[in-house]
């Protein structure tokens, strides 16, 4: 089966601009002119307090003016090591993008390009500092794994996970996100694995490039959105896409530069925990979910006992108590399989009968006969119960209007 990448044309231009050096020898950059015309003295500018995040090319760091109009005020600095630019249009890129960010700067939508400067070592692009906190990130990746945990309790594999299929609905600040781009979503059944290759080569999960895989495939991409999303950089890169792959395979992303380090354990923790490998050790996108919206249940927990009676809330508090939640208020997966499972098991016997499942949805003996109600939700070849078959039970859905499971 061939491969079917959906990879943006301009990440292609740029790669294949990046690889022009791994394809030819080491004299390539012999009589290359790496000098920009650009002023040699940041140094007497600007003062430099930390690295801020990294990229393909070099860094990002934060600076503190130090005369004219920007004395004292901070900035953004991007450093280009000018020993990787490895070939004429990469010197052309970052000459072209000093270019267009000053003729573009004035927009409030705009990051505000200052100046450019340049040693024999780096070229400085000095901009409008801007600060992007945890909290803002965990507000985008509620909403991505909201759809995200939508898509796989419906069966779907979304497969081409990347910041460009996620859109505001309006120019609103408080615009919510939307999901697009399933061109290459798939439906997948919980014990089945999907071997054909699809999606964008930066995102693509390791279980992918061995053609085994399924819904977990889609939290490794929100795993790197949310790598970059919290660091301005990609987790894995390579110059060639050969490469990228193996880096993906092979190695693990980094934790140990800026802004890392000044991020909250558990921000870190989360990332690592969607970067993970083995896909049966990744987090799932209903736990991933359950984590950034821990504090909010708390709001929502406030706000319940406001509205509801007391006797509503000693029947919560009990129904809670059921699923013996930890010391610290949490209640395990486990748990919720468990007393879910318990609830139709009624005899003692494991398997989920087929009439304590009509006792508790009350298929009482004068109604349509259990089986013709049930056949949709019961597999035919073993009659178990079968996962979607659950799911669509909880949605409601009745037997006439579900497509088998």
């Amino acid at each position: 089966m061939g491969i079917c990448y959906g990879k943006p044309i301009e990440q292609r231009s740029r790669q294949s601009r990046r690889q022009v050096s791994a394809e030819t020898d080491e004299t390539s950059e012999v009589g290359l002119n790496k000098s920009f015309g650009f002023s040699r003295h940041f140094s007497t500018h600007y003062e430099i307090d930390g690295q801020v995040g990294r990229g393909d090319l070099g860094y990002t760091c934060s600076a503190k003016g130090k005369k004219g109009s920007l004395k004292g005020q901070e900035v953004a600095v991007k450093v280009i090591h000018k020993a990787k630019l490895m070939n004429a249009l990469m010197v052309e890129d970052v000459s072209r993008e000093v270019k267009i960010m000053s003729a573009l700067t004035g927009h409030k939508n705009l990051v505000q390009f200052y100046d450019a400067f340049e040693d024999d070592e780096n070229v400085y692009i000095v901009m409008e500092g801007c600060e992007y906190a945890e909290d803002d990130a965990k507000q985008v990746m509620v909403q991505i794994l909201s759809v995200v945990a939508y898509c796989h309790l419906q069966g779907v594999v979304h497969r081409d996970l990347k910041p460009e299929h996620f859109l505001f609905s309006t120019k609103d600040e408080t615009s919510p996100l939307k999901a697009v781009g399933f061109g290459f979503s798939a439906y997948v059944k919980p014990d089945e694995r999907l071997n054909d290759i699809v999606g964008s080569s930066l995102h693509v999960a390791p279980e992918v490039l061995h053609r085994a895989y399924g819904t977990e495939s889609d939290m490794w991409m929100v795993g790197v959105m949310t790598y970059v999303l919290l660091s301005g950089s990609r987790p894995f890169w390579a110059p060639t896409e050969n490469e990228l792959f193996r880096a993906v395979l092979k190695t693990e992303p980094s934790f140990e530069e800026a802004p890392w380090p000044s991020l909250s354990p558990d921000a870190v923790d989360f990332v690592k925990r969607l970067l993970h490998k083995d896909y049966r050790k990744r987090l799932t996108a209903a736990q991933a979910l359950c984590k950034c919206i821990a504090p909010e249940y708390l709001y929502y927990e406030h706000a319940l006992a406001k509205t509801l009676t007391v006797q509503q809330l000693a029947y919560l508090r009990e129904q809670f108590t059921l699923l013996e939640p930890s010391k610290d208020g949490y209640i395990s997966m486990q748990n919720f399989k468990t007393r879910g499972y318990e609830l139709f098991e009624k005899d003692g016997n494991r398997p989920i009968m087929t009439e304590e499942l009509a006792s508790e949805l009350r298929l009482g003996p004068s109604s349509v006969p259990m089986h013709v109600v049930l056949q949709d939700w019961i597999r035919q070849s073993d009659g178990k119960f079968s996962f979607l078959g659950f799911v669509r039970l909880l949605h409601g859905g009745s037997s006439q209007t579900l497509q088998k499971a």
